[in-house]
This record gives C-alpha cells, structure tokens and sequence, in this order.
C-alpha cells in the first residue's frame, strides 16, 4: 500500500502536532493523561467500529499519529494494553454487551487493563497456562499465579486466560476471562524488581477471584482462539511508534560515540551503520505488512526476532562507545539510596530482556520453523 501523505493526511499531522503541542507536561500524572487523550478523542482512532467516542482515521492518518506522539516525547501510555490488544479483541470476538460496557471506558482513559497470559513454566509456551476458573451460579472463581505482567499495579480490569475445564490440556479448555482487579483478599499484585531498578512487571496471585459469567470473551472453551487473535493485534501501528523511539535512542548512542572518540574506531563505525540499516529494514517491513488483511504466517515471530535482537544490541553498543565511563552511575550510589542509571545505562540492561519477554527467540524460531517452513512439529506432551 502506498503511505505517501495526501494534502488531508498532511492536515491530520498538523492537528496532532499543534494539540500534542499544547498539551504535553513532562510532570504530567500517567492516569490523568490517558484521561487528557480520552476527552479529546486520541484513543481508539484505529478501531475497527465506531460509535465507542473514538474518531475515526484512515490507516495512514494512524501511522502518523503514533509517529508524531513518539516525536513529541509524551509520557508513557498506561492505557495502551486496554487500546491496542483488549479493543480490538473485544472488537473480534466480544459480544455487544461486553463491547458497550468495555469499549467506551477504554476510549475514555478512565479504565486501564492489564494481560494475564504468562505463568511460571508457562511464559513462552503459553498452553501450558495452570491458573484455573471455576464455574460458580453467577460467574467463575479463578485461581494461581501470573507473572511478568505489565502495569497490573495501577489496572482496573486484567484479562486472564484460565483453564475452564477440568483435566483439560495445552490449548484446550481455556477460556478468556475480563477480571476486576480491585477484589481485597483475592488478588494480589507483586512488583518485580529488575536490574534496572524499577518495577514495571508484576506478579498476580489469584486466590478465589470472581469473574461474571458475561465476561467470558468468546464463549466458554474457546481461550485459545481469542488468545492467538490477540497476539495477531500486537502487531500494528504502534510498531512504527516502537522504531521512532529506537531511531532517538540511535542518535543518543551515535553522539556519544562521537563525543568519546568512539566513531574513530572503524569496527564501531560499521556496528553503527548496521544499527541504522536494520532499523531501515524493520520499519520497511513493518509498513510491507501493515496493509494486509490477513496476518502471514510467522510474521509476528519475524517482527519480533528483528526488533528484539536489534534493541539488545543497540544497548550493548551504547555502553561500548562510552568505554570505561559507562560503568559511572550519574550520582552517588550507597546502600541507604536506590542507585540511579543514565540513559545508556538503563538501555543496555533493560533490553536484556528483549529477547525473552513476549515470547523469547527459541520459541518465535520454533513458530517459524513450524509454520512457515513445514518442518515437524516440537514434541509437547501429550494433549487431550
């Protein structure tokens, strides 16, 4: 599909510039901004349907809001998760109840959402999930444990699957559950402190929780089919956003290898020339796929090969080009404060991870392998 700009789409780019202009505070609450997004119609403009108090944008008008938000340096969305994987499912597969109740509350900032897919022993193999949902008269009692989940400390609601018929294995008897995250006493949220620092995952203890029987996405049993067409939605327009921050982390490294005299060195000169032409390559693929209907089998896995591999070894590049000085924190560290990270520093152990969470590189090969090349499939037990 052709993504250059027509004199509307231009006009778009304008409005979104002056408002994000006008309205973007570095000290800025995260809840209050997703409110702030929601009152002035910025949430959801991708939305298949309409009629939830989201305008509508072509798909070219949706590249360019997500790139110029990125470019604007806004605050981190809370509301994302609830916007660009649950809407879009609810969208898919959700009834028109679930739809009215849920879908303006996202566009409006006022609920934020949380994924309770990844358990211990089951984060990349996903099928193998062990939390369990218990049908009661008037909904489900589910309990076990999630972990690595994203913003579960400041969510309203988490959908979680769980397995809704007992004895069943791998990918059946599951069942994708809307769970209120206020329940004192039945669910607990655990911080999970990285290398970093900071606590951006969490676990999640479900002991006895309650799920309305009208929260069930997509029928009883049928969790594996919703869960799969929610990871389809991952991919999107906001990977174009992901690449314009990879791009600002890009420069940074590049101007500190100027400043350190690093860019003589012509081994480091060609690990920065490749960083560029693979960032190139990702966001061509991106726009290559982002047209199409129908999802290419192992497409997702591609993505995330690329850009998981890419961003862990920007972070080892940045620290590289600083040299000795990279091992300096920006202020005095003791054991009375939290010890603090620059920029370079925060990057290059935070994408440590990349290539685990949201499926780690061994399984999006095995997909691959798989489905897209043919070869046998990896023995996974026995299934029912």
């Amino acid at each position: 599909m052709d993504f250059g700009a027509a004199p509307e789409d231009e006009v778009f780019r304008t409005e979104v510039r002056a408002w994000l202009g006008a309205h973007v505070k570095s000290d800025v609450d995260r809840r209050s901004w997703e409110r702030t997004l929601g009152a002035a119609g910025w949430i959801g403009i991708g939305w298949a349907e309409g009629g939830y108090g989201n305008r509508t944008a072509t798909l070219t008008q949706q590249v360019a809001w997500a790139e110029e938000y990125a470019r604007s340096a806004a605050p981190p969305r809370s509301g994302h998760i609830g916007e660009n994987l649950l809407a879009p499912t609810l969208i898919a597969h959700g009834s028109s109840e679930q739809k009215t109740r849920f879908l303006p509350a996202v566009a409006a900032g006022e609920e934020l959402w949380c994924q309770g897919y990844s358990e211990p022993g089951a984060g990349s193999d996903l099928a193998g999930v062990r939390t369990v949902a218990v049908r009661e008269a008037d909904g489900y009692r589910v309990s076990g444990q999630k972990i690595w989940t994203s913003l579960a400390h400041e969510a309203d609601w988490c959908f979680v699957l769980a397995r809704t018929e007992a004895g069943s294995r791998r990918h059946h008897g599951l069942s994708f559950l809307l769970v209120p995250m206020d329940q004192p006493g039945r669910i607990e949220v655990r911080p999970i402190r990285q290398m970093t620092g900071t606590s951006d995952f969490n676990e999640v203890f479900f002991d006895g929780a309650h799920a309305r029987a009208e929260h069930v996405v997509g029928g009883e049993g049928n969790g594996w089919r919703v869960a799969m067409s929610l990871l389809g939605f991952e991919r999107g327009v906001s990977t174009l956003a992901q690449q314009i921050g990879f791009a600002e982390e890009l420069g940074r490294v590049v101007r500190d290898a100027v400043q350190s005299g690093a860019v003589d060195d012509p081994v480091v000169r060609e690990r920065l020339v490749r960083q560029w032409a693979e960032l190139r390559v990702m966001r061509w693929n991106s726009l290559r796929t982002l047209g199409n209907s129908a999802v290419e089998p192992g497409a997702p896995s591609v993505a995330k090969l690329l850009w998981g591999g890419w961003h862990q070894r920007l972070g080892e590049l940045a620290v590289l080009v600083r040299g000795t000085a990279a091992s300096v924190g920006p202020a005095g560290w003791s054991a009375a404060a939290p010890y603090e990270l620059d920029a370079a520093q925060h990057l290059f152990l935070f994408s440590r991870a990349d290539t685990i969470y949201g499926g780690s590189d061994q399984v999006q090969r095995t997909i691959i392998a798989e489905r897209v090349l043919g070869l046998p499939r990896e023995p996974k037990g026995v299934e029912s």
